[in-house]
C-alpha cells in the first residue's frame, strides 16, 4: 500500500475516534444534567430567584427549553459540532471565552505533573534496575512497595496531607494556589505526579529489567560499553516505550484529577470552572469545557503516537509479509 494511502487511513482513523468521543461526550453530559434537574434556575440567577412566571416563560423561549428534549439535545449537538457553545447560563458570558481564559491555568498543571511523573518514574526504575546482591533486592522490594502505595493513593488525600506537612506544619509552601507566585504550583503538582509516577514506573522498570536481560544490551557490555553507556543509548530507551504508549492515558488522568486539585487548593482552572458549572446545571459551559477536555485528550494520544513513531523505527517499517505453508500434493 503507498506510504501516502497508509497516511490518509490514520488521519481518518484519528480523526474519526475525535468525533466519536466528542459524541459521547456531549450526549453523556447533556443529559446526565438534565436528569439532573432543569437549567431554568441556573439561568434566572440560582436559587432563591424571584422571577415571575412572564419572566420563566420568556427564559424558555429564548433558550429553547420549551423545545422537545430530543430537539434540545440535536440543537445541543450542532452547536458543539460548529464550534458556537454559546452563553454560559449563570454567568452570562461566552463559554469559549470563559475556558480560554482557566485552560492555560489546568495545562500548566497537567504538563508539569506529567513531567515530574516521568522524572519520578525513570528514577525509580533506573534505581531498581542498578542495585545489586541483596542490597538490590531490598532496594527493589522497597521500591515495588512505594509504587504500589502511590498508585492508589486518592489525590484529595495526598493533597490534605502535603498542606497539613508543608503548609501548616512546616510553612515551607503556600497552601493555595491563588497568584503567578511559582511556589503555589510545587502542592498541586506533587498531588497530581505522585500516582502517576507509581503506575508509569511500574511499567518502565519491568521493561528496563527486560531490555537490561536481552541480547543487544548484552552483546555492547561484551564490546565494552559501561554500564551507563548502556543505559542510555540502549536499555532506557526501550524500556520508556511501554511508559510512552500510556502517557496519553496518564494526561487524560491529570485533566480529570485537576477538578479535585483546583478545589483543594483554592486554584483557578478548568476543573473548578466545571465543578462550579455542573453544580448550578449550566450545560452549554459543562458541555463546552467537558468536550474540550475530551478533545486534549485525544490531541495528547495521537502526539504520543507520533513520538513513538520516531522513538521505536519498528513502527515505521513495513509490516512482515504473512508466511504461507507449502502446499503438500495429495497422495505424494
Amino acid at each position: 500500500m503507498p506510504a501516502w494511502r497508509t497516511a490518509l487511513r490514520w488521519v481518518a482513523a484519528r480523526v474519526g475516534g475525535a468525533l466519536l468521543v466528542v459524541w459521547l461526550v456531549a450526549t453523556i453530559v447533556f443529559f446526565a444534567l438534565r436528569s439532573s434537574g432543569d437549567p431554568l434556575e441556573a439561568i434566572l440567577g440560582g436559587p432563591g430567584s424571584q422571577a415571575g412566571p412572564e419572566a420563566v416563560e420568556a427564559a424558555r423561549r429564548e433558550y429553547g427549553l420549551d423545545q422537545p428534549l430530543i430537539v434540545q439535545y440535536l440543537l445541543q449537538l450542532w452547536r458543539v459540532g460548529t464550534l458556537q457553545l454559546g452563553d454560559s447560563y449563570a454567568r452570562r458570558q461566552p463559554v469559549a471565552d470563559l475556558i480560554a481564559d482557566q485552560l492555560p491555568g489546568t495545562l500548566l498543571l497537567a504538563v508539569l505533573a506529567l513531567a515530574l511523573a516521568w522524572a519520578l518514574a525513570v528514577a525509580g526504575a533506573v534505581v531498581s534496575t542498578s542495585a545489586r546482591g541483596r542490597v538490590g533486592a531490598v532496594v527493589n522490594a522497597v521500591l515495588r512497595g512505594v509504587e504500589v502505595i502511590a498508585t492508589v493513593m486518592p489525590g484529595f488525600w495526598l493533597g490534605a496531607v502535603l498542606i497539613l506537612v508543608f503548609a501548616s506544619t512546616l510553612g515551607l509552601l503556600p497552601a493555595t494556589s491563588q497568584g503567578s507566585h511559582p511556589a503555589g504550583l510545587v502542592l498541586p503538582v506533587v498531588t497530581l505526579a505522585v500516582p502517576i509516577a507509581g503506575f508509569l514506573a511500574q511499567v518502565s522498570r519491568d521493561a528496563l529489567l527486560e531490555a537490561d536481560a536481552a541480547p543487544f544490551a548484552v552483546t555492547a557490555r561484551a564490546r565494552g560499553a559501561s554500564e551507563p553507556a548502556v543505559l542510555l543509548r540502549h536499555t532506557l530507551r526501550h524500556a520508556a516505550l511501554p511508559a510512552l504508549a500510556l502517557s496519553g492515558w496518564a494526561f487524560g488522568n491529570l485533566l480529570s484529577g485537576a477538578v479535585v486539585v483546583e478545589v483543594l487548593f483554592a486554584r483557578p482552572g478548568l476543573g473548578r470552572l466545571l465543578q462550579d458549572a455542573a453544580l448550578a446545571r449550566d450545560v452549554p459551559l459543562v458541555i463546552g469545557a467537558v468536550t474540550s477536555v475530551a478533545l486534549m485528550y485525544v490531541a495528547v494520544v495521537v502526539l504520543t503516537d507520533i513520538v513513538e513513531l520516531f522513538v521505536d523505527p519498528r513502527l515505521r517499517g513495513p509490516r512482515p509479509a504473512v508466511l504461507r505453508a507449502p502446499d503438500v500434493a495429495v497422495g505424494s
